[in-house]
């Protein structure tokens, strides 16, 4: 039995020199290559309705069209009302591109029902299932205090808006009309 637990032993310390001698600097080079390109710029990560949604490593100062871009372009479903080309990003954040139909409804032959971040009431806010009536008045008194949202990621700065408030309403709100 000791023979038989030793040979395995050998058997695989033997195979794991052999794998490393195959290639030993396939660790070196992705960290090697992942430190140059990290260098040269900032990442950025978009998700949702573009072509390639992933993180992207672009130089400072972007805005969100030029992430758009480097995604691989907005898919037929994107809500063009739910960003700003214009924007300014800030580095090491994550963007959403929302839908304009429903993923779920097969015919998607009606847009989702959205409610404008910028311009609508503090009632008309709550429209969206996890808009409470103290979440939209903080959405107004935001936006009273620091200008109109040019992201919807601005709304994780919204006092009571959290990563999961934010998750299930991102889809139903708007930035223009």
């Amino acid at each position: 039995m000791y023979k038989v637990i030793i040979g395995v032993v050998i058997a695989a310390a033997v195979l794991i020199i052999g794998f490393m001698m195959i290639d030993p600097k396939v660790n070196n080079n992705q960290t090697t290559n992942t430190q140059q390109t990290v260098d040269s710029g900032s990442a950025y990560t978009i998700e949702g309705e573009v072509n390639k949604p992933g993180t992207y490593v672009l130089s400072d100062g972007i805005t969100m069209g030029d992430l758009i871009r480097a995604g691989g372009g907005l898919t037929n479903n994107a809500d063009d009302l739910a960003f700003f080309e214009q924007a300014s990003l800030k580095a090491g954040n994550t963007y959403y591109i929302a839908s304009k139909y429903d993923a779920t409804d097969i015919c998607n032959n009606e847009p989702i029902a959205k409610v404008n971040i910028n311009s609508d009431t503090a009632d008309t806010l709550t429209n969206v299932n996890g808009i409470t009536t103290s979440i939209a008045s903080s959405i107004v008194s935001y936006r009273t205090s620091n200008g109109v949202f040019q992201t919807v990621e601005q709304l994780m700065e919204v006092y009571g808006i959290g990563n999961a408030t934010y998750r299930k309403v991102r889809n139903f709100v708007t930035l223009h009309a």
